[in-house]
């Protein structure tokens, strides 16, 4: 997964970062249940619709425009496809591991956005290869593939959220499933979790943001935490960047900041 050039140096840091909480590792017995999609999920959302906003308003008589968007295309395949992979090995694996053939019908789902994400991304490339002036049509046809694409998705993660969560929330206790959130996001390469970042906080709404923040200033490494917050910063107004540094006891100046 590639992540922008002002964010590489971001990565070595988050290297021995410990896994981004689901919801809290200690759940009150009022709060709700660990929910192993909500946040992820809120960041696929905001991903895609946000490359497709691109797609729409690529300017196909420029180089430079058509290549740099056309590689968002590509980056949000990428991260389609291992986020596919993150949710066959560890969730279907653990629905399947309690409740046999539950996860069948978004396991066949999956198969399908393979397929897609491979003519997405083969139209992507393609895209590159036309001459300026032959690029109007195919340009258009690709942000139409795009669109459904993204609202099969949508549909998915509906069912997702209340189909599989329904199984989960009734064979697994919260701390098993933070158990297997944990495993998940530990097998995520440090550059992927850099992307993953990039498009998980600023999407969350403040007590999701501030929950998954406050746990990482507990338990990661300083610079790791710190690599989050550079990455998080630029893309949080004002007021929502300091909301999370009251909450998380640090003072809301700009830049990096010192813990």
């Amino acid at each position: 997964m590639k992540i922008d050039s002002n964010e590489t140096r971001s990565v070595a840091a988050a290297a021995n970062a410990p896994a981004i909480s689901a919801t809290s590792a200690t759940v009150p017995a009022h709060a709700p249940r660990v929910d192993l999609y909500v946040g992820i999920h809120k960041a696929l959302r905001a991903l895609m619709t946000d490359t497709l906003v691109a797609v729409g308003r690529m300017d196909t008589a420029d180089d430079l425009d058509t290549a740099q968007i056309t590689h968002r295309v590509l980056e949000l395949m990428d991260f389609c496809i291992a986020h596919l992979g993150h949710e066959n090995e560890f969730i279907h694996t653990a629905i399947e591991a309690r409740a046999s053939g539950a996860s069948g019908v978004i396991a066949r789902d999956h198969e399908g956005h393979e397929k897609e994400i491979s003519r997405i991304a083969r139209a992507a490339t393609g895209l590159l290869q036309l001459p300026g002036d032959a690029r109007a049509v195919p340009a258009l046809a690709l942000y139409r593939e795009l669109a459904l694409f993204i609202a099969h998705n949508f549909e998915h993660m509906h069912v997702e959220e209340t189909a599989h969560n329904a199984v989960l929330w009734s064979r697994y206790t919260d701390a098993e499933l933070v158990d297997i959130h944990n495993r998940l996001v530990a097998s995520i390469p440090p550059a992927e979790m850099m992307f993953v970042l990039r498009w998980l906080v600023p999407f969350m709404n403040p007590a999701e943001r501030l929950e998954m923040m406050a746990d990482m200033q507990r338990h990661a490494p300083p610079p790791a935490f710190e690599a989050a917050l550079e990455i998080a910063r630029p893309h949080l107004s004002d007021i929502e960047w300091g909301k999370l540094m009251r909450g998380l006891g640090l003072p809301p100046v700009p830049g990096l900041v010192t813990v």
